[in-house]
């Protein structure tokens, strides 16, 4: 299991350096004719019932609600980030100035994600519809005990690691200005990912197994919320690009598609974050029985084998 410590972390966070109106804005637009998304998220190249045109239409859709994903969990993840670090303000001064310059490049993340919803907006044409709102969801996540919510933070700081490095970073066919935003993301996520280490380790410590299993039970719960919202979300997708494209998409096709998409959206945001090695490292140190846990509910969130001549 890697270790990690404040003062080098914050060394790393302090060598990036960005603001949201060097990425987008101004002569920095959007190219409509491109997909977004990298296909391994997306998997629109193959939706059922839809022409190629359409396609496209719904890997930028699928864009759309990947980056409002990510200004949604940042809206609970910031408070939770400083309330995390208030009651230590006069102890460590590089783990203080650690988790406060995590909090402030949250709120840059979600700055960065209303820019590109209102850029994207007047690109698109019509409106996209996303789960939320982003304070109820958050009202509710933070509800949970201190260690389940720590959990879902890393899974999604190491999900958003594993995207750019195996999905993003390879991709050529994307466009360019997204591909920015995702790789600046990322670039100051990678350290997140380090703190929130830092943090679900000082959490459970102390903790007995039976209440870090309990956590974990949380974890899940909040896993199975997002889920659910997820399912939702497919089908906010699908009236967003039926009403984009005036098309209605047959009956005999649709619940294939809905069931095709909903699938795609639980392995992105869900799958890819509970199968993380670096996630499962942690949590393996925690409790080898949470470990065994959560890696069987992750099955559920997995893509699907593709056929033998598909991968050939």
């Amino acid at each position: 299991m890697k270790t990690y410590a404040y003062d080098a972390v914050l060394a790393a966070s302090e060598k990036v350096d960005w603001r949201v109106e060097d990425l987008i804005g101004g002569a920095r637009r959007l190219d409509f004719t491109r997909p977004f998304l990298p296909e391994s998220l997306a998997r629109t190249a193959d939706a059922p019932g839809l022409a190629p045109a359409e396609r496209l239409r719904m890997n930028q859709i699928r864009a759309h609600d990947y980056l409002a994903t990510f200004g949604l969990v940042e809206e609970f993840i910031l408070p939770f980030v400083i309330d995390h670090v208030r009651p230590h303000l006069s102890g460590d001064d590089h783990r203080v100035r650690a988790f406060l310059a995590f909090a402030a490049e949250e709120a840059k993340h979600i700055h960065l994600f209303k820019r590109f919803r209102e850029e994207f907006r007047a690109g698109f044409g019509s409106e996209c519809a996303v789960i939320g709102p982003a304070g109820d969801v958050a009202k509710a996540v933070l509800s949970h005990d201190s260690l389940a919510v720590a959990l879902v933070i890393l899974h999604i700081e190491w999900m958003t690691q594993r995207h750019y490095t195996e999905s993003v970073r390879d991709e050529a066919g994307i466009d360019p200005l997204f591909e920015s935003l995702l790789r600046h993301h990322w670039m100051e996520e990678a350290q997140h990912a380090r703190l929130d280490t830092l943090m679900v380790r000082s959490l459970a410590d102390g903790r007995t197994e039976a209440r870090i299993l309990s956590d974990v039970r949380e974890y899940l719960s909040i896993v199975e919320t997002f889920d659910g919202a997820f399912r939702m979300q497919a089908e906010m997708n699908l009236h967003a690009l039926e009403r984009s494209t005036g098309i209605r998409v047959r009956e005999s096709d649709r619940a294939a598609l809905l069931a095709q998409q909903h699938q795609a959206l639980r392995w992105t945001f869900l799958g890819s974050g509970m199968t993380h090695d670096e996630f499962r490292a942690t949590l393996g140190a925690l409790s080898p029985a949470a470990l065994a846990r959560v890696d069987a509910a992750a099955k559920s969130y997995l893509p699907p084998a593709r056929p033998a001549s598909a991968a050939a």
